[in-house]
């Protein structure tokens, strides 16, 4: 199965919080994606790894994703290893993405920072020859995407483009809000986390209306790539009217 683009989180929910409303408005656009977790986030101080596997397959669902796979890496240790680079190399070739969407280089959880150098590395050795991966006993050919964008998680940075998600924001909250167990339950007798906050959502609807605000539209999702990116037109830029 190949897809247009592949988004990449270090755990489950990580994606939707950071680029739900981008994906769910490619697949409206008619363009496929996939969703990989690498970890089952089973460290996670709310939940258990089972509900939280259920939890992203009700969330891949309401975004639209084509398929949603885990790399079953351990949580809290994502170490930068040839196991695991080959883990994400054998996913890049499978579903052969002509983008990647990966996490931000720098972050407050290490798990993050791992999952960005992780996959920045597997983005480049995944079209080496000479590196060689196999899926279903078949050994798969070299094929490395046009690309790859950085998403925002805690920490921010001075975008190198906006995503206009006004149409697909209620999307992505829906899809945030799947994950019920990390989230605010007055009924939970889990430990509190900064997720779980009753305030959480506020901070991310307070984020996607500023940087919507930047652009000129009601809601944005930000990204960073330090490739040149080019426009076709200046016709296609959507920018907040002076």
């Amino acid at each position: 199965m190949t897809v247009d683009v592949l988004a990449i989180g270090p755990h489950p929910d990580d994606i939707e919080l950071c680029c739900g409303g981008t994906l769910a408005k490619l697949a409206k656009q008619g363009f496929t994606f996939a969703m990989a977790d690498l970890t089952q986030g089973e460290l996670g101080t709310r939940g258990t790894k089972e509900l939280r596997a259920q939890e992203s397959v009700n969330a891949a669902k309401i975004l639209g994703a084509v398929t949603r796979t885990n790399l079953m890496i351990p949580d809290g240790n994502i170490e930068l290893n040839q196991t695991n680079r080959h883990k994400v190399i054998a996913l890049i070739r499978e579903f052969q993405p002509k983008i990647l969407l990966i996490p931000y280089s720098f972050d407050r959880h290490p798990d993050h920072v791992r999952c960005h150098q992780l996959c920045r590395e597997a983005w480049f050795y995944s079209g080496l020859r000479k590196i060689t991966t196999s899926a279903d006993g078949k050994e798969q050919p070299p094929f490395r995407p046009d690309a790859y964008f950085e998403y925002m998680q805690w920490f921010e940075f001075i975008p190198t483009f906006i995503v206009d998600i006004t149409e697909t924001f209620e999307a992505k909250l829906a899809s945030a809000k799947a994950h019920v167990s990390q989230f605010h339950d007055p009924l939970s007798n889990d430990p509190q986390t900064k997720l779980s906050d009753p305030e959480f959502f506020d901070l991310l609807i307070s984020r996607a209306k500023y940087y919507g605000q930047r652009i000129g539209t009601k809601y944005g999702e930000p990204f960073y790539t330090p490739l040149q990116v080019g426009v076709r037109s200046f016709f296609d830029l959507v920018v907040n009217k002076g």
